[in-house]
């Protein structure tokens, strides 16, 4: 049996365990990366175990907890003793699958149990030559703002360095002063895990861009390797004064990657209609979903997996 003890807290140290698994079982939704896990962790405190070889994530926000589908062969009993501890030790949704496979196995194994898809929580993926070249009609838009800030801001661009790290957190001491971080709960957890991302930029095997003008660095993109084809855009900012900025740091961060990747995650909108709307402008390829069980409808189950 699997029992709250046997978590540990992910960290620096215990990284390369869960980056081993990642590799091995490649993960296709953003949550599922080192990079969002430590850079998040103040926030979704991020737990792992591994059980009959497999990793097992739990995530605890704002007290509750939420298990992930073990990662590695199926092993339907290993799901059925997961399920009894998330049934007993999880909260309002205590299992949450992020990719087909953890889906179907589910599905698979209790048809019985309702699962949600979390439209909120579903990632944005787009081809990096669509975003990097924004062909056709449908990009007309974008195209004439990308078109305006190109006429009226002296910029070049230039890859994240270690010595531009003072530089950058300057920027986004700046950008949080703009945005009030500190009065907006989401913006605050926002801006201590970029913090978390730029000081420990190598650790994380971050890559990224910036944009500088004759006023200092106006944007900044911040993304890592999901898997062999696809880069999760991590982190995104740009300063106010430049009408189209933010398209123009989209456009040289799939310029950047567009040779080695073809696709290019951006995450998900959270439920927000203002950035729903922003990335469905730029015509996802595909998306990701989220499904969740509610505990409430566990009860059905309890005695197939709590034996």
């Amino acid at each position: 049996m699997i029992s709250l003890n046997d978590f540990s807290p992910v960290n620096l140290d215990n990284k390369n365990i869960l980056e081993d698994y990642f590799r091995r079982y490649p993960q296709v939704h953003s949550d599922n990366t080192i990079i969002t896990m430590l850079s998040w962790n103040h926030y979704a405190h991020y737990h792992y175990t591994i059980k009959n070889n497999s990793l097992i994530i739990m995530t605890i926000v704002d007290g509750e907890r939420t298990f992930r589908p073990p990662i590695g062969e199926e092993d339907d009993a290993l799901l059925s003793d997961l399920l009894c501890l998330a049934y007993e030790e999880g909260g309002s949704t205590p299992f949450q699958a992020l990719d087909e496979r953890g889906h179907h196995w589910f599905r698979r194994m209790y048809p019985e149990i309702p699962l949600y898809e979390d439209r909120d929580f579903a990632d944005y993926v787009y081809l990096s030559t669509d975003l990097a070249g924004l062909p056709g009609k449908k990009y007309l838009t974008i195209r004439g703002h990308l078109n305006k800030f190109n006429r009226t801001t002296d910029f070049t661009v230039e890859a994240i360095r270690s010595g531009f790290i003072g530089e950058i957190i300057e920027f986004l001491e700046e950008w949080c002063e703009w945005k009030h971080c500190d009065e907006y709960p989401v913006l605050a957890h926002e801006k201590d895990a970029v913090l978390y991302a730029v000081h420990h930029y190598d650790e994380l095997n971050c890559q990224g861009i910036l944009i500088r003008t004759n006023q200092g660095i106006g944007a900044i993109a911040i993304w890592g390797q999901l898997n062999d084809d696809t880069i999760v855009v991590h982190f995104e900012k740009a300063l106010p004064g430049y009408d189209g900025i933010y398209k123009a740091i989209n456009m040289q961060t799939a310029k950047a990657v567009q040779s080695r990747y073809r696709f290019i995650n951006r995450e998900s909108d959270m439920g927000e209609p203002g950035l729903r709307e922003a990335k469905r402008r730029y015509h996802p390829h595909h998306m990701v979903p989220v499904w969740s069980v509610r505990r409430s409808d566990m009860d059905a189950g309890r005695e197939r997996f709590c034996r």
